[in-house]
């Protein structure tokens, strides 16, 4: 896991005290010494001034720390929401050329049709016209009577009538299918700008993070050990064993957990294992998951139906889900871009849940997986389908 360190051992108790001791050892070596006394003094007031200007620029480069810190966090966020703005104009986007595609279509049929009726609307006129002049000639010689002629006349004119009135209809139509032609075109049209502006924010904010990334890097070198990453590195688990077991308190979901399906259980993203279950972190720390290469906003899943009980920011995981199956099993999905599920949801095997990314300080897109039974880790891969 690629954290940034946040309170360096060389901030403890216990390195202020090594100091001192030297201070101390310092002093009861100059008393045995024939120096003046007023040298001894002199000499621990040099040193308790080095002590003071090194606190001091400890305090100093910590605050900086801190303050890139939030700042890093701050970024991270953005971009998550940048990122899910950008899917949902996307899908905006594929939504309204769609509609564009259905009005074409109909279109099309629209105006097939309107030829239809055109044309049997000229054969009905050119038909009933020829009627009329061979009603007046036979009028002469036929015993037919007036009333039987109006009714004929009478027919042909509704039916007239009638074609008059669908090919209005079609006209008006026509006009309304134009129009909204004219407002999906402008639509699109929207989305578009609107996404070439979301997309060039997204690169702008992702240059600003590198930045911040290399600044925390620099001063992370300046005063960061492998007793500090350490000692990070078990704050973070110790705040996320924080919050799950909060989250635990805070939901209890009737499910049947995961114990019939242990090594059927499909895998949350396609990719390969970066980091293994129970190998070397630092030092003593082991990973209590898996880190699994994927690529930036690939689709993550759920392994088993659950409910969200946590979905929110947490340093050193970055954008975090917690999924609760039931009977004590819970499963984490960390290092996410976008999550596309709150707490509360309830999912299903194989629902997407988030997109993977690169949050919390990490150097490349990957998914953390936890499994936890009763909030002991598990090995994921005893429970994920063969790799």
């Amino acid at each position: 896991m690629n954290l940034i360190p946040h309170k360096p051992t060389l901030f403890k108790k216990s390195n202020v005290s090594a100091i001192c001791a030297g201070v101390l050892l310092c002093l009861s070596s100059a008393i045995f010494t024939s120096t003046p006394a007023s040298a001894n003094t002199e000499e621990l007031k040099g040193v308790k001034g080095e002590i003071t200007r090194q606190q001091k620029n400890l305090s100093h480069q910590q605050k900086e720390l801190d303050k890139l810190q939030k700042q890093l966090k701050s970024d991270e966020l953005a971009i998550a929401n940048t990122s899910k703005s950008l899917a949902q104009t996307r899908t905006s986007l594929k939504r309204s050329k769609a509609n564009l595609k259905a009005y074409d279509e109909q279109h099309r049929e629209l105006m097939a049709k309107t030829q239809s009726q055109a044309e049997a609307l000229q054969k009905l006129v050119k038909s009933y016209y020829m009627m009329q002049t061979n009603a007046k000639i036979e009028s002469f010689l036929s015993h037919e009577s007036t009333q039987e002629k109006d009714r004929i006349s009478q027919y042909y004119q509704h039916l007239a009538k009638q074609r008059a009135a669908i090919i209005s209809e079609l006209q008006q139509s026509n006009i309304q299918l134009e129009k909204k032609n004219q407002q999906l075109v402008a639509e699109q049209q929207q989305i578009e700008s609107l996404l070439d502006q979301q997309t060039q924010q997204l690169t702008k904010r992702r240059s600003s993070q590198a930045n911040r990334k290399t600044t925390v890097a620099k001063i992370k070198k300046g005063i960061a050990g492998d007793s500090a990453y350490l000692n990070e590195l078990k704050r973070n688990e110790s705040r996320l064993k924080a919050e799950i077991a909060k989250a635990a308190k805070r939901n209890s979901v009737p499910m049947d957990g995961l114990a019939k399906h242990k090594g059927k259980l499909p895998w949350p993203v396609k990719g390969r294992i970066l980091h293994y279950y129970g190998t070397k972190q630092s030092g003593q720390m082991n990973w209590k998951g898996l880190v699994i290469n994927a690529k930036y906003e690939q689709p993550v899943k759920a392994v088993y139906p659950g409910t969200v009980v946590f979905a929110d920011y947490l340093r050193g995981y970055g954008l975090v889900l917690l999924l609760d199956h039931g009977k004590g099993d819970m499963t984490l999905y960390g290092y996410n871009q976008v999550l596309t599920k709150k707490e509360g949801d309830k999912v299903t095997a194989g629902e997407t849940i988030a997109l993977a990314g690169d949050t919390g300080g990490q150097s490349r897109p990957s998914v953390y997986f936890e499994l936890r039974r009763n909030s002991r880790t598990q090995n994921p891969r005893s429970w994920l389908t063969r790799h």
